[in-house]
């Protein structure tokens, strides 16, 4: 049997599988969207704070409670004595990039925020090359030009369709926020992704939890509690609500799952599609009106998605710098004499592990 041919095959495989694992996180972001419009609009419920609360609070529940019962290093308190400053700075990061795009809303345009929000793209490009020593060849950047096509695609679409455009009351100030919030999307996703890839996914959640849910009720206590108490409370809203925690929640948990298979760069280019799936929602929800473009746009973004994903990207230097990292504190180990370390390593988009990457103990 020739074994050659089986390897086309399979990186076909993993790359269908990729780009299908970001098209979950766009559809999870399109609920999102979703039942923020619905309580925004029909229910008059401006609470961008709360709703990112409800979030931060699940994830505390779930990971940062895992956390606080594991033994030894992996324990929460052991966590905290080591990288507590860290993930406070991340916790705040993380939240107030929800509160900015948000918030642009009131402000600026709907074509804006949606062609402003690639920005994003551009932050986790330079964050991952300085810091995570990743490297892009040339089917990259093609690949991510031509989604950026595909965005912009959308927005003319928007234009010609006369779909609405939102308040633009003082477009500077909403395009600022739309930027800020994007840059520090890309911080959060490239810090994200460093975390998930030398520790741990559950530390990830359960700190991001833990500090969420810390400054976002000190932020909701301060600004929003006014708003809260406006609130129609019923049973439509409470499934809105509860709707809303339960996509984001998802969001959060199965975000590192596909940034460690593929790549924060990876991601936030599968996510312009959410805004396409949106729109095709409110085809039918919201009785948007339809315009070819949207698809062209669609399949545009998923092109340049598939040239994205079918060549792989690689670190500038030995990934086993990463694990040293994981436990800086442990012996140095002596590689063998003979061992040969490759001055670049392949560092899959696909999520594929280096095969021939030495075996190395860390205590």
């Amino acid at each position: 049997m020739d074994q050659g041919r089986g390897v086309p095959g399979r990186e076909l495989r993993e790359m269908l599988i990729s780009v299908a694992l970001g098209q979950v996180l766009s559809l999870l972001i399109c609920g999102i969207g979703l039942t923020s419009k619905y309580l925004s609009e029909d229910f008059h419920a401006n609470t961008p704070v709360f709703q990112s609360f409800l979030n931060y609070i699940l994830l505390f529940l779930v990971y940062t409670t895992t956390l606080a019962v594991r033994q030894g290093e992996e324990n929460l308190l052991a966590i905290l004595r080591r990288r507590w400053w860290k993930y406070m700075i991340l916790g705040l990061i993380d939240l107030e990039a929800n509160y900015l795009v948000v918030k642009a809303y009131q402000y600026t345009t709907l074509t804006s925020i949606q062609l402003l929000d690639c920005f994003v793209i551009p932050v986790v490009i330079l964050l991952s090359w300085f810091f995570l020593l990743i490297r892009y060849k040339a089917v990259h950047f093609i690949g991510i030009v031509v989604c950026i096509l595909g965005m912009g695609c959308m927005a003319g679409a928007d234009v010609l369709v006369g779909r609405h455009q939102g308040a633009g009351e003082n477009k500077l100030v909403g395009d600022l926020l739309v930027l800020g919030g994007a840059t520090l999307y890309g911080i959060s996703n490239v810090w994200e992704e460093y975390i998930i890839r030398t520790l741990s996914r559950v530390e990830f959640l359960g700190m991001i939890g833990l500090f969420g849910a810390f400054f976002s009720g000190i932020q909701l206590a301060i600004m929003e509690h006014k708003e809260l108490l406006k609130v129609p409370w019923d049973w439509q809203i409470g499934l809105l609500y509860v709707g809303f925690s339960a996509c984001m929640f998802g969001l959060y948990s199965f975000m590192p799952v596909v940034i460690k298979k593929t790549s924060a760069t990876s991601v936030n280019l599968s996510l312009l599609t959410a805004d396409l799936y949106s729109l095709f929602c409110g085809l039918f929800l919201f009785h948007y009106k339809f315009s070819g473009l949207y698809l062209l746009s669609f399949f545009t973004i998923l092109i340049g998605l598939v040239l994205y994903s079918s060549t792989s990207t690689y670190i500038a230097q030995d990934p086993r710098v990463y694990k040293q990292f994981r436990n800086p504190s442990g012996p140095v180990v002596d590689l063998p004499t003979t061992a040969q370390v490759e001055p670049s390593v392949t560092y899959t988009s696909l999520g594929q592990e280096t095969e021939e990457e030495p075996h190395v103990r860390v205590a």
